[in-house]
């Protein structure tokens, strides 16, 4: 046990009186799929394709307002799988986490959920799109990590933008 003169008593020194929260926090309170969809649409015929199959891979990222301290992000994520046989299967995942945000400017707020929060939240979306492949009898499928923020960066300069609109989307797409 740690003498009483190691011990922090006061973890924030700048919050104001009575106990008032006035630091920028954000974090995830919940995640959860939303949206699963899986087709393997040439079953069984698509077991005894030998050849390699070239993988579509799309995602988008939405983030809708539930509170004016919550938001839902949501990362939808399609794979499709396909080969000159025909398609092996289509793999649709609508992945979300409801962020909590408190006392942030909003272009914090947009970066956070458009950037940090489809960060923590993509390698669960890859293990249940990995799961989903191979449950449908297919070696599972191992998405590629995502630079979210490269990406936030990237839209951004795109659209001309210094900063933000305040809505929108960031999608993206790698082929395999």
């Amino acid at each position: 046990m740690a003498d009483e003169g190691d011990v922090l008593t006061d973890l924030n020194p700048g919050a104001g009186a009575n106990g008032a929260d006035t630091a920028p926090t954000a974090g995830i309170i919940s995640q959860y799929v939303k949206d699963l969809s899986v087709e393997n649409p040439k079953a069984p015929e698509s077991f005894q394709w030998n050849e390699a199959p070239e993988l579509d891979v799309q995602f988008n990222i939405g983030a809708n307002p539930v509170n004016d301290e919550v938001t839902e992000v949501e990362l939808k994520i399609s794979c499709t799988a396909k080969t000159a046989q025909g398609t092996a299967y289509i793999v649709e995942l609508s992945y979300c986490g409801l962020v909590g945000m408190r006392n942030m400017p909003d272009d914090q707020k947009h970066m956070f959920s458009y950037a940090e929060a489809p960060r923590f939240l993509f390698p669960f979306a890859r293990a249940v799109i990995a799961d989903a492949v191979r449950n449908a009898g297919f070696a599972p499928l191992m998405l590629d990590p995502i630079d979210f923020q490269g990406l936030y960066i990237q839209q951004l300069q795109q659209r001309g933008e210094a900063g933000f609109s305040g809505e929108g989307s960031i999608t993206g797409g790698e082929a395999n």
